[in-house]
């Protein structure tokens, strides 16, 4: 079979999905082996991967497929999240553009029609994606977060936190989306710093009668004056002598000339504009808490969708930051606006639609967190889930755990779980699994009614209520209690996850764990970091700056997109990523298929039959090599640090395999190679690849196949156990390779042509370093005789390498001048090296704080400085 010039990689990508999938070999099914259970973090339904989730998708692909070729029974379980604001919100886009059709003239149910047909119609991107990337998923294990079976999960624990008086109805002040029309938890609101302004407005003190006083008025600074209309207090600090002249007194409210009381609280920063505070109830967390504490009015002047209401009395009807320029127009010409200024303030903005969240009153259905969170974070502080890297994250999660907020989890949305209340006639309602079970409850306490009588709940649930039970609901553990699955693979092995979900997902999937099984759902977390452009920003679709996923594939192939986010992505530390950087795994693609063009003509040269001779040096100092790396690789992925493991792989791969070791066992034009060499060159080429498999694996599965013939495949090949390394063999190559690198700029910088042929002189105080890499040596060098010396060799080409000399003779005139400056330049570089190493090693302080073994490598620096300078002096002074 004659190899094509490069690596292509859509048809073998291609090839090996199918034969993969026809084969079932990532089907997972309870065995007697120890499970190894991922569960994908689902993504939502509505869109397609970007690059974070590319990034997710290869780290959990690696661990699964790592474990599987380690000997675990190996299921990794895909699906994907309703996403309740997000979905919705495209389906009322998509009715409106396309259809002409308003979400308030349809029913609920011809809705969610609609949002299934939306959700068949591109639910399928996401796993075609997943696909084309490699993903070695179970594809029997699909999981949809409203699937029938997951949506009865979701109501059971619903209505078993109610029956633990966990969940609770109540009017509170909460988040609200006014592009979504929705409640929102405090999770899902992104805090900006933005360029404001304040406004510095008069309210009149007012007289007995409600009617303004000739008296001075209060100036009070506000960043909202179209929220002056709602106010029902001014409050000032009781310490405050510039206002106690107000006590008992009241103002009167710009533009709707309400009188409202003054009051005084110590939650005033008297510091801050001018120390006068309007309160306004509805609009404000801190309003409303002061509002509840004096006992103040509360008038809501907004509607759902960020209009003023006609409680507001001016400018009804007018969108929220038009209304502002409005009432800052009215201010100004009632004389009541006493001046503007710049101010930096932080607001809130709703992660799903980026609308401004506004707070607002209203009833809605919370978890109690308390009691949860306490039992997540024990399972967290313990070492009972670990966190990678938990000096980065840890923190963070007790931070959170530690000042935990009651869970708004009710959305006024119909895409999601529909809250399993039901009302009475006379308002008054059960929580039940069915309009049934409702029923039975109403009439055990002597109701009249009948079926027809009950409402539901018309909100749906938080998209997170149902996503917390994932590790748990993928294997029917909530429907199906103790059935052998979930016997089998929970709690989970790892959950890969980025660090934005921390509290959403992270923390609620633990502490529906804790309360549902008794136990943690997974034993690793590893956040990955964010993924960013060359400028530093997050990639987003509103910025335009993420990657297209599959053309990326189509363009580089899968696994150069792996290698290329992999390769930068250390454990929680955010990477730059853009279209060229698959370019370094395209290029680490044609390095191994042309080691496997130069393995296949090492095929077709071996000898017919093996000889007596002594294993190689070549041969033996690689196995040693193979042994180091694998042991560094395994220690690599129990760290959790996938990108070192990658990285020593490249380097081993690249530089000392091809590089190296195919450049040492080369043999001479039209000389045979050994037929214990060639196969021994087989078995490390597929070894290397069975290492490289987990993080490229179609070229790896390919090239593996091509080397011999195979009754095997490599996903499914599994791993032999790590062997010491011989650290003596290990020093005799890397001696080896730093001689050749030297000699050759030695050659290069004399001008000495590569078929030039040189006779080297060695002088070094152990002639036995170099007997057993002579052979190699001289034919990587060009030399045709090596011999050893202790005195200068006249005429030579001089040489310095780690702490020996080397002398190069050829025809070649040799040019003494260009040596002398060369070695005066590394000798003044060596010079200046050393000063500041006894610099530092002068340091009373240095010495003193410094670890020992820190110290150890400051003086082996000095040693081999004082020993190279010593040599090249000797070498100077016989030219």
């Amino acid at each position: 079979m004659e190899l094509s010039k490069n690596y292509t990689p859509s048809a073998i990508e291609e090839k090996w999905t199918a034969i993969w999938k026809e084969k079932r070999y990532f089907n997972s099914k309870p065995d007697g082996r120890k499970a190894f259970t991922v569960v994908i973090p689902p993504p939502n339904v509505t869109g397609v991967l970007h690059m974070g989730h590319t990034l997710n998708e290869t780290v959990q692909d690696i661990l699964v497929r790592k474990a599987r070729m380690s000997g675990f029974n190996a299921c990794w379980v895909p699906g994907s999240d309703h996403a309740s604001i997000a979905t919705e919100a495209k389906v009322v886009q998509m009715l409106e553009k396309e259809k002409g059709i308003k979400k308030r003239d349809l029913t609920r149910e011809k809705f969610l029609e609609h949002a299934y047909e939306w959700k068949d119609k591109y639910g399928g991107i996401i796993y075609h994606q997943i696909e084309k990337l490699g993903c070695s998923v179970d594809w029997d294990r699909v999981s949809f977060t409203m699937d029938p079976d997951y949506y009865k999960a979701v109501i059971k624990v619903f209505v078993d936190l109610y029956n633990k008086k966990l969940i609770y109805r109540g009017a509170r002040m909460i988040n609200w989306d006014p592009a979504a029309k929705t409640a929102l938890s405090d999770e899902e609101v992104e805090y900006k710093e933005i360029q404001g302004k304040l406004y510095y407005v008069e309210y009149k003190v007012a007289n007995a009668d409600g009617t303004p006083s000739g008296d001075k008025g209060i100036i009070i600074a506000t960043q909202r004056p179209e929220t002056i209309m709602g106010d029902t207090g001014v409050c000032v600090n009781p310490t405050d002598e510039r206002y106690a002249h107000l006590k008992g007194k009241k103002v009167i409210v710009p533009l709707v000339n309400r009188a409202v009381p003054v009051i005084f609280d110590e939650y005033v920063d008297k510091e801050f504009g001018t120390g006068a505070l309007k309160v306004t109830p509805a609009h404000d967390i801190n309003d409303y808490n002061l509002g509840l504490k004096h006992n103040l009015e509360i008038i809501d002047t907004l509607t759902e969708d960020g209009r003023l209401s006609e409680a507001a009395q001016v400018c009804v009807g007018m969108d929220r930051f038009e209304a502002r320029k409005e009432v800052v127009k009215l201010l100004k010409e009632q004389g009541l606006l006493v001046k503007e200024e710049e101010y930096t303030t932080r607001l809130g903005f709703s992660q799903r639609t980026s609308a401004v969240v506004e707070p607002r009153i209203s009833t809605q259905w919370f978890v109690a967190m308390r009691t949860l969170a306490d039992k997540a974070l024990l399972a967290v502080t313990s070492g009972e889930v670990r966190i990678h890297p938990g000096d980065k994250f840890l923190a963070t999660y007790k931070y959170w755990l530690e000042n935990v907020k009651d869970w708004c989890i009710s959305r006024q949305l119909w895409w999601g779980q529909q809250i399993p209340a039901y009302y009475a006639p006379d308002g008054s309602f059960v929580v039940a699994e069915s309009k049934e079970a409702a029923l039975e409850q109403f009439k055990q306490q002597g109701a009249q009614f009948t079926i027809k009588d009950l409402t539901q709940d018309e909100d749906c649930l938080d998209t997170w209520f149902s996503s917390w039970l994932w590790p748990i609901e993928v294997f029917k553990g909530v429907t199906q209690p103790g059935n052998p699955e979930i016997n089998y693979y929970y709690p989970t092995s790892v959950l890969v996850t980025g660090q934005d979900i921390i509290f959403f997902w992270v923390a609620r999937m633990i502490m529906a764990g804790m309360e549902y099984m008794n136990e943690k759902p997974f034993s690793d977390v590893y956040f990955t970091g964010m993924v960013r452009d060359k400028q530093g920003r997050k990639m987003s679709k509103s910025l335009g700056n993420s990657p297209d996923l599959l053309e990326m594939i189509d363009k580089s192939g899968a696994d150069a997109v792996r290698f290329g986010i992999m390769i930068s992505s250390p454990a929680g530390n955010d990477l730059l990523f853009d279209d060229s950087s698959p370019a370094q795994g395209r290029e680490f693609n044609n390095k191994m298929w042309n080691a496997l063009k130069l393995v296949k003509i090492f095929e077709a040269r071996q000898a017919t039959e093996a000889g007596n001779e002594t294993v190689p040096f070549a041969v033996n100092w690689f196995q040693h090599r193979l042994n180091e790396a694998k042991a560094d690789i395994e220690k690599s992925f129990a760290e959790f640090k996938l990108s070192e493991a990658l990285k020593t792989l490249y380097s081993l791969i690249w530089t000392d395999f091809c590089s190296w070791y195919l450049e040492w066992i080369k043999p001479a034009p039209e000389q045979p190679i050994a037929k214990a060499v060639y196969e021994k060159t087989v078995d490390f080429f597929s070894e290397l690849m069975q290492l490289l498999h987990p993080f490229m694996p179609f070229i790896t599965e390919e090239i593996y196949q091509l080397l011999a013939e195979r009754t095997d495949v490599l996903c499914i090949k599994q791993f032999t156990l790590v062997q010491p390394a011989d650290k003596t063999m290990l020093l005799e190559g890397q001696l080896l390779q730093n001689v050749i690198t030297g000699l050759r700029d030695t050659r290069n910088k004399n001008q000495l042509k590569p078929k030039e042929a040189i006779k080297l002189c060695i002088h070094t105080a152990d002639n036995t370093l170099y007997k057993a890499i002579e052979s190699i040596l001289a034919k990587q060098v060009n030399a045709d005789s090596i011999t050893y010396v202790q005195e200068p060799v006249p005429n030579s080409i001089a040489a310095v390498i780690g702490k020996d000399k080397f002398y190069i003779t050829s025809e070649q005139e040799v040019d003494t001048t260009h040596q002398k400056a060369t070695l005066s330049k590394e000798l003044e570089y060596l010079k200046g090296f050393l000063e500041s190493v006894n610099k530092k090693l002068s340091n009373e302080r240095f010495v003193q704080n410094a670890k020992p073994e820190v110290v150890n490598i400051e003086q082996k620096k000095k040693a081999d400085a004082e020993a190279k300078i010593k040599i090249i002096e000797e070498s100077l002074s016989h030219l």
